[in-house]
C-alpha cells in the first residue's frame, strides 16, 4: 500500500481521506485499488457507524489523473473504471451514513463520489463541475446517476454538456451540497455531525437511506411494501425498544446501533 488513500478508525467512525494532494488527489490505478481495500474492509467492520470522505491538501478532488492515461487511454481507462465502479457499488451497498467534506476543485469522479455521501460539506471556496467534456468523454463514477436526481434533467444536462464550474453557494441552492461552512470551522462542523451520526440508530439509518435511494425507481405500491418490510426489521431492533422507552420516559435515547 502507498497510503495515496488512508483510513482511520475510532468509536465507530471510519475517516478516508485521498492522499495525493500534489496532482489534487486525482485518482490513478493505484489510489483506486487503495480506495477499494479500504471499503472493502469496512463492509465488515460490525462497529462501523459512519464513514467520512476527504481530501488531503487545498482539494477534495480534481477527478482521475489524466496523465496517467495518455498513453494508452483505453486500457487504462477501462482498468481505472472496473475498479472504481466496484468501489462505489460497496461504499453504496453499506448500511450506514456517509459525509464528505470538500474544499477547493472538486470534479469528475470527485463529483460522483462526493455525490454518494449522504451528506456534503462545502468550504465556501469550493467549486465544482462535471468536467468529462472538457477531455472529450461521458461521466463514470456515478455522476450521470445521482446529477439529474439532485438537480433535476434539465440543469444536469446544463452543467454536464457545458462543463461550467459552479461555486458553493449555487452548489447549495441546486442540492449539491448540506451546508457551506467557512474553512477555519469546517473540521469543527464536520466533527460535530460525524460524532452526532454514530450515536444515532444505525439499522434505521441503513433502511432509511435505501427507501430514499430506491423511491423514484418504484411506484406507489412497491414503495409501500418496501417500507413496512424495512420498518419491521428496524421494529426488530434494540435502537428500537430503546427510542420507545425513550420517548415515554421523555429523555434523550442512547443508542448502541444494535
Amino acid at each position: 500500500m502507498n497510503n495515496m488513500v488512508t483510513l482511520e478508525r475510532q468509536n465507530g467512525i471510519a475517516r478516508i481521506q485521498f492522499n495525493r494532494p500534489q496532482v489534487l488527489n486525482a485518482i490513478n490505478l493505484d489510489m483506486a485499488h487503495e480506495f477499494l481495500h479500504i471499503i472493502e474492509t469496512l463492509a465488515v467492520d460490525r462497529q462501523l457507524r459512519v464513514i467520512h470522505l476527504s481530501g488531503a491538501g487545498r482539494s477534495f478532488m480534481a477527478g482521475g489523473d489524466v496523465a496517467a492515461m495518455q498513453a494508452a487511454p483505453e486500457p487504462a481507462a477501462a482498468v481505472l473504471i472496473r475498479v472504481m465502479h466496484q468501489a462505489i457499488r460497496r461504499l453504496s451497498q453499506l448500511d450506514v451514513p456517509s459525509v464528505c467534506t470538500v474544499q477547493g476543485a472538486v470534479a469528475g469522479a470527485g463529483l460522483g463520489l462526493m455525490m454518494n455521501c449522504d451528506f456534503v460539506l462545502a468550504d465556501d471556496q469550493a467549486s465544482f463541475g462535471v468536467a468529462y467534456p472538457l477531455i472529450g468523454t461521458s461521466c463514470d463514477c456515478s455522476t450521470s446517476w445521482f446529477l439529474p436526481r439532485l438537480v433535476g434533467l434539465r440543469k444536469a444536462t446544463e452543467l454536464t454538456l457545458l462543463g461550467d464550474r459552479v461555486d458553493a453557494v449555487e452548489a447549495q441552492r441546486l442540492g449539491l451540497v448540506n451546508r457551506i461552512v467557512p474553512s477555519d470551522t469546517l473540521a469543527a462542523e464536520t466533527d460535530a455531525l460525524l460524532q452526532r451520526l454514530a450515536q444515532g440508530p444505525t439499522v434505521a439509518y441503513g433502511r432509511l437511506r435505501k427507501l430514499l435511494r430506491t423511491a423514484l425507481d418504484h411506484n406507489l405500491d412497491e414503495h409501500l411494501d418496501a417500507e413496512a418490510a424495512d420498518f419491521m426489521v428496524c421494529a426488530s431492533t434494540q435502537d428500537f425498544r430503546e427510542g420507545l422507552r425513550a420517548f415515554v420516559e421523555k429523555r434523550k435515547p442512547k443508542f448502541t446501533g444494535e
